[in-house]
């Protein structure tokens, strides 16, 4: 697991992956860690595939995720860096996140 201060020494190196998906007044965010993209993981009945059609938009700094986030209803994160940064912006609670294979996943809806 990366520590929050890892991730903040270096606040905009492009890390993760950020796409924004709109649908009527909804905007889902995607981020994902970079080095996980295109791959599939699965454990027992739980499986999550990384694909570029949903998380690839543009590359992502620390910044830029959190400024994304702000006008976002929903969101996924998948990876380490995803989702601690998450969890550190309040947007995720640590007892909420499911790790599969190892990697780690969590969601987010703004009601």
């Amino acid at each position: 697991m990366i520590a929050m201060s890892d991730i903040s020494q270096e606040p905009e190196r492009k890390e993760m992956y950020l796409k924004s998906h709109q649908h009527g007044a909804e905007t889902l965010i995607a981020v994902c860690d970079c080095d996980i993209l295109g791959k599939k993981f699965t454990e027992g009945h739980l499986k999550i595939e990384v694909t570029a059609d949903f998380f690839a938009g543009e590359k992502a700094s620390c910044s830029e995720v959190e400024a994304a986030l702000k006008a976002a209803t929903m969101a996924n994160f998948v990876g380490c860096k995803a989702v601690e940064h998450a969890i550190s912006l309040g947007y995720v609670e640590r007892d909420c996140i499911l790790s599969i294979d190892g990697v780690l996943y969590a969601q987010m809806v703004r009601m």
